[in-house]
């Protein structure tokens, strides 16, 4: 067991960051087949620039750096796989199937219990490129969510779906690390 000849030291940050992302795949897998208990629901906040998110044009621009979604009450599609999540909601009752790379979550909380874990970025290396953004005037950091029961294609229409339910508004900045 010798050193291997080019290896660099541990880097355990990112050991920590891969340990983290676990910790939200593995509570994001038990909602699948589990559901969600009581009250318990969970913030997650997410770079939309980041390689490998999937969304609606139209949503993209209201949150061009970041987004914050809600799963509580109703959402749909909900499944895991081994980088990512995707996941079906509503924003004002527009529908939206988003993809999520894990490594773009900055914050997984699950407030029901008090819990959070903040996962350090990794500073971008030179050449690294993320998706480009379309402009928007006034960033927003969080959203205000409705969810929905109905299914809605994966694509970037504007058409809402069915009839609209009442939003539930929902202020994020009680949660925020000042």
């Amino acid at each position: 067991m010798g050193q291997t000849v080019g290896a660099g030291p541990i880097d355990y940050l990112e050991l920590t960051r891969e340990g983290l992302r676990s910790v939200m795949a593995k509570s994001l897998a038990h909602t699948i087949e589990h559901g969600l208990f009581d009250e318990q629901h969970f913030f997650i906040t997410y770079l939309t620039t980041h390689k490998g998110v999937v969304m609606p044009q139209w949503l993209k621009a209201q949150f061009p750096e970041q987004i914050t979604i809600v799963l509580q009450h109703e959402f749909r599609d909900l499944a895991i796989m081994d980088d990512r999540f995707t996941v079906g909601l509503s924003f004002s009752g527009k529908p939206a199937m988003l993809v999520v790379p894990f490594a773009a979550v900055k914050t997984f909380m699950d407030p029901s219990v008090n819990f959070q874990i903040d996962i350090p970025m990794p500073d971008p290396e030179p050449g690294f490129e993320i998706d480009a953004a379309p402009e928007a005037s006034g960033g927003t950091t969080s959203a205000d969510i409705e969810t929905m029961p109905e299914r809605a294609e994966a694509d970037d229409t504007e058409t809402p779906a069915g009839t609209p339910s009442e939003a539930e508004v929902v202020s994020l900045d009680a949660f925020r690390k000042k």
